[in-house]
């Protein structure tokens, strides 16, 4: 299958090791993942402070960047953008009177997937020890984000892939279901109620007994991090495809930054952007 790789805006500026173990995992099961060239941001920071006309050029640029590519599907390590794609645009669009793009984008969205919806519902992966070779032999709880929980309705199949993964010692999250806080502009509108929800996730987070807590959006995983830094808090972050993609021969470290090898410069080609597997 030839899959179409969204990294969406704060994966390609904040975590290029997000998308990296994405490609990884999926040209792991045999597939082939193409990047359309000019891909930015899915304009939910646009659209959710109301500032539409604004969020119109961004969702034009990502139709155009996603319909001249040929692909079979196209997936996104992100629960919130790949919601935004289905809930924002064509609404948007439709709003600003350009009823083409509307149809436009909501044939994109239709045919973009959040990251484990795809293995699962898709590719059939449901043991990510036996079909991936994923190894990871830590503590781990798991944060579903909002937006994958409530707009997507991704249900388990998150936390479901993790508990797949060999060696791991997965423990429950305590009021799983509260917000972590981000929110997107949320966090900056309201910092104070922002600040005591992420205290509030972390004091969760350590009460489950892990110092590792995953999840599938990387701003969440970004602001629970940065409180749990700024209160030295005893806690790491770490997407779950990070843990799909560790395996034996290529662990996901936990000593220092919370990361994956990567191969040496011109160690990776064209055919082969996902590097060891």
């Amino acid at each position: 299958m030839r899959i179409a790789l969204f990294a969406t805006c704060i994966v390609d500026a904040m975590y290029p090791k997000v998308a990296l173990a994405t490609v990884r995992v999926l040209e792991r099961l045999g597939h082939e993942v193409v990047f359309p060239q000019g891909q930015g941001c899915c304009s939910q920071m646009h659209v959710n402070s109301g500032y539409f006309d604004d969020a119109m050029p961004v969702i034009r640029n990502h139709v155009k960047a996603f319909t001249e590519v040929e692909y079979d599907v196209a997936v996104a390590p992100s629960g919130s953008c790949v919601a935004s794609l289905g809930h924002q645009q064509p609404m948007v669009a439709r709003k600003c009177g350009d009823n083409q793009l509307a149809e436009q984008a909501a044939d994109v969205a239709a045919n973009t997937y959040e990251l484990s919806e795809l293995l699962i519902d898709v590719l059939g992966v449901t043991n990510a020890a036996e079909q991936l070779g994923s190894w990871f032999p830590e503590t781990v709880t798991y944060h579903p984000s909002c937006h994958g929980m409530r707009l997507l309705n991704l249900g388990d199949r998150q936390k479901d892939l993790v508990k797949s993964v060999g060696g791991i010692d997965y423990r429950e999250l305590p009021d799983a279901e509260e917000c972590c806080g981000f929110g997107g502009t949320f966090s900056f509108k309201n910092p104070d109620v922002s600040g005591a929800m992420a205290d509030a996730k972390l004091r969760n987070i350590e009460a489950s007994g892990s110092s590792l807590c995953t999840g599938g959006d990387a701003s969440c995983l970004l602001h629970l991090g940065g409180a749990a830094s700024k209160r030295k808090a005893p806690v790491r972050t770490v997407h779950f495809v990070e843990i799909l993609a560790s395996t034996k021969e290529n662990p996901l470290t936990v000593e220092g930054p919370v990361e994956l090898s990567i191969p040496a410069q011109g160690a990776r080609t064209a055919s082969n952007a996902g590097g060891n597997r």
